[in-house]
């Protein structure tokens, strides 16, 4: 079954348009109880943008509402997915896509998706688009390198036809055999063009050259091609009548696609009957066509048919008609004009130097808002802008707070979180000065993730002092007040604040709340290196969890549950609890929690030398965290001495940068968005000084530097101590050294930073003080030995011999060359060579 969906270079249609042209076409042919069968619970969230589903399926509710935005729309992109695999086994599925190079980006985000989707199942997806039409910036040039980057399309360059093609062409248009020398006439002109060559034979036909007593005797053939097709196309223009060609005029600036309905309303002095007979004669020269979706709805044949008529517009004539086409649709839907508000919209922005702003905001906002609702966040973004836009230099009012609220909920949604915590902060500040104290608590309130917690933090410090004491708002503000006390190096403070919101959540019995502020407390006391405190918070908040549903809270209870399992020593239960966190991440299929949750898994595999589980983690989650795929690939290959695939994952995370750079509109850290990101910097101490590819990763965690300043939170220092640039500040190290002596006591395994002790004795080991080191391998020893860490106990034993050859006791040497011979046996069963190489080369070093 064949499913087609187009897209329109001039916008207008709703969010994910040729997708639901495509489903809808699917679910008004198929039996009801079929649909639903095959939709099952996913129903609900595929009418949200499908609405002939819910005419199908009256009774469906909708569904629960999700806060994040990346969980709302995977959910939305999944159902979807799901539904049309489903659909694909009672009958193989094909779905074009046509003239993708004017796709809106949504509809380009769900592409991404399903063509990762389809690898078992029986659909295909067949894209056309024009590559004249695009630049490295375009939309779709982004989402065909991703496509490419993964090997999930197969390009099919259309060529020009042959000069058989073309006889063949002739044939059939025409209706005869054509001479030789005719269809090597065309061909040399058009040189295949397939558009040029039907325009070109058209003309032809209908001049009457092609008749066979015109034909007779004719050898040779010149046919009169134009400088460009418009001309060609503008010959056949004007064999229509002029009030043909005034009324497709009109269609034109409408769009590529109109409806005989929005015509009549339109065209003045035309009587219905005139209207059928121009779009007859307009359908007879194959300029326009009628879709098969419902009757009275055509589109111009070809694009090019439509930018004619509007290319010989005036700018001041577009405008006007513009404006006359957005009043007279308007005026034709009546009460239900804001359910066309996405088609209303840009007419009413070209528009506007006749009509004003005051429609132009009401439609842009009433279609930003449904995009919205949509999960169209880039669409929502885009319309919603345009209307805060037009209010500039206005005094603002409630309706463009409220504007600006709804931008900065979708400009999250799309990374641009500058951007807004600008529009959030207006917006703020307009309610808070206006004594909307309500709609300024929700603004400050919303569930934000960390980097929008610090923009947001003058906000959420007001917004706290507008509450009541004993209130229930109160407690909702001091979860996130709670996270950016913390930042700011006032742990009392945040524990205060977390607490009493755990109390006030119990107050008013708001389980919710008390799972985000148990998340939260957990967040703190990991951070803090207070390991039971964050393990007893993250279980409190995972048991409220299983009975009420809020993604991201408990990603961040599932974070710290595991991260404080393996702290505290409770490694077989901390593996366990990091197989489920990375399994509930993948199928949440949020990016940033994948990446997170990736770090407690890698940590164990690579620390037990299980490459294979790393590996396989690096496939699972290529899709949605690619920067720390491509770091575990790295790490794996720089341990194994792999430099082939460690060289190869380390361009690809290289080459990923600057689309993240773009995305997020600020560096990203080298070391990646997780903490599985840190395994090269392990690798480096295994690996030849002298070798290119340690060089540059070296050259790059130099680079960060600054985003890692010496602070108040534990975690941070640990993480500074990881970077291998510390040659020659050993005072600075010494001072790091000696804080997180204190603080990590009691800490075994942490995620992203591996053993503990083993973290410490190599920082010992820096600074020249052997003894403390050998103390921190030994105890990193017993804790590899009994978890069966065989990669973590080969380095431990490995840098307990470097601590005794330092020290060089009597006896140290003898000591050293036992631990360095049972190291040599892990590494040579794990294939561990570069370790291997390095151990072997200072034993030369030394006997020489």
């Amino acid at each position: 079954q064949v499913l087609w969906g187009r897209c329109y270079e001039t916008g207008g249609q709703p969010p994910y348009w040729p997708w639901v042209q495509a489903i809808r076409s699917y679910v008004r042919e198929i039996d009801p109880d079929e649909l639903r069968r095959q939709m099952g619970s996913s129903a609900s969230v595929v009418a949200e943008i499908v609405t002939d589903v819910k005419d199908r399926l009256p009774d469906l509710q909708p569904p629960p509402r999700l806060d994040d935005p990346d969980s709302a729309r995977f959910r939305l992109f999944d159902s979807i997915a799901s539904f049309l695999k489903t659909a694909s086994q009672a009958r193989p599925l094909v779905i074009v896509l046509d003239d993708l190079h004017w796709s809106d980006r949504p509809s380009l985000a769900f592409l991404e998706f399903m063509a990762r989707e389809l690898g078992q199942s029986r659909v295909m997806l067949i894209c056309t688009y024009r590559d004249m039409e695009l630049n490295r910036r375009h939309p779709l040039t982004v989402t065909l390198g991703d496509l490419a980057r993964e090997r999930l399309y197969e390009r099919v360059l259309l060529r020009g036809l042959s000069e058989q093609d073309v006889a063949r062409f002739i044939e059939i248009a025409a209706g005869i055999d054509a001479p030789a020398e005719l269809s090597a006439t065309v061909y040399r002109h058009t040189e295949g063009n397939p558009l040029f060559v039907t325009e070109v034979v058209r003309e032809l036909v209908q001049s009457g050259e092609l008749t066979p007593a015109r034909m007779r005797g004719v050898s040779t053939w010149s046919v009169r091609i134009p400088e460009g097709v418009r001309e060609v196309i503008g010959r056949r223009l004007d064999r229509l009548s002029d009030r043909t060609n005034e009324t497709l005029t009109i269609a034109a600036v409408i769009g590529r696609q109109f409806t005989l309905n929005g015509l009549r309303v339109i065209v003045e002095d035309t009587t219905e009957s005139q209207l059928l007979d121009v779009l007859d004669e307009a359908l007879a020269a194959r300029v326009i066509e009628e879709l098969p979706s419902s009757a009275g709805d055509y589109q111009f044949t070809h694009a090019l048919i439509q930018e004619t008529y509007n290319g010989e517009l005036s700018a001041a004539r577009q405008v006007r008609l513009h404006a006359r086409i957005a009043v007279a649709l308007e005026e034709s839907y009546g009460e239900t004009a804001d359910d066309h508000a996405s088609e209303l919209a840009p007419h009413f922005a070209e528009a506007e130097p006749v009509l004003g702003a005051e429609k132009l905001i009401h439609y842009s906002a009433v279609a930003g808002r449904r995009a919205l609702d949509a999960f169209a966040y880039e669409a929502a973004a885009e319309y919603l802008g345009a209307a805060a836009s037009s209010m500039e230099g206005s005094p603002m009012s409630a309706d463009s707070a409220a504007v600006l609220s709804q931008l900065g909920i979708a400009q999250v949604a799309v990374r641009d979180e500058p951007g807004a915590a600008g529009s959030l902060t207006r917006a703020f500040d307009y309610y808070a000065e206006n004594g909307m104290i309500r709609e300024a608590i929700e603004i400050a309130a919303r569930p934000h993730n960390v980097s929008m917690l610090r923009l947001m933090e003058p906000v959420i410090r007001r917004a706290v002092e507008l509450t009541a004491e004993d209130s229930h708002d109160r407690g909702r503000l001091l979860v996130p007040f709670g996270w950016i006390a913390f930042g700011a190096g006032q742990p009392e403070a945040a524990n205060r604040s977390l607490t009493e919101a755990i109390g006030l959540a119990r107050r008013h019995e708001d389980p919710v709340l008390e799972m985000r502020a148990l998340a939260m407390q957990a967040n703190v006391a990991g951070f803090d290196f207070r390991n039971g405190d964050a393990l007893k918070a993250a279980s409190a908040a995972l048991d409220l969890a299983k009975t009420h549903h809020e993604p991201e809270t408990e990603m961040r209870a599932r974070l710290w549950y595991t991260m404080g399992l393996m702290a505290t020593g409770r490694l077989e239960e901390g593996e366990k609890a990091a197989r489920d966190f990375l399994e509930a991440a993948v199928n949440l299929g949020h990016g940033v929690w994948i990446s997170r949750a990736a770090g407690p898994f890698i940590t164990i595999a690579m620390l037990k030398g299980d490459w294979d589980a790393a590996r396989e983690t690096s496939e699972s989650i290529a899709r949605h965290a690619p920067v720390d795929a491509a770091l575990i690939s790295a790490s794996v290959g720089l341990w194994t001495g792999d430099s082939g695939a460690a060289r190869s994952a380390w361009d690809t995370y290289l080459s990923l940068i600057p689309r993240v750079i773009d995305e997020q509109g600020v560096p990203l850290l080298p070391v990646g968005i997780g903490a599985s990101a840190l395994l090269p910097v392990e690798a480096l101490e295994i690996i030849d000084r002298s070798d290119e590819l340690a060089d540059q990763i070296r050259r790059s965690y130099q680079a960060s530097e600054h985003l890692f300043p010496v602070t108040d939170i534990p975690v941070l220092r640990a993480l500074r101590m990881r970077f291998p640039f510390h040659a020659g500040r050993r005072e600075e190290v010494r001072a790091l050294y000696e804080s997180l002596v204190e603080v990590t006591k009691g800490t075994a395994v942490a995620s992203g930073l591996g053993v503990a002790p083993l973290m410490l004795g190599r920082t010992a080991l820096l600074i020249g003080e052997p003894d403390l080191a050998l103390g921190h391998y030994d105890h990193a020893i017993d804790i590899c030995r009994k978890y069966e860490y065989r990669a973590g106990l080969a380095g431990s034993l490995a840098g307990a011999a470097a601590a005794l050859r330092e020290r060089g006791d009597e006896g140290d040497v003898a000591g050293a060359e036992e631990r360095e011979d049972e190291a040599l046996a892990i590494t040579q069963e794990l294939g561990m060579r570069p370790l291997t190489e390095r151990i072997l080369a200072r034993r030369e070093i030394l006997r020489a």
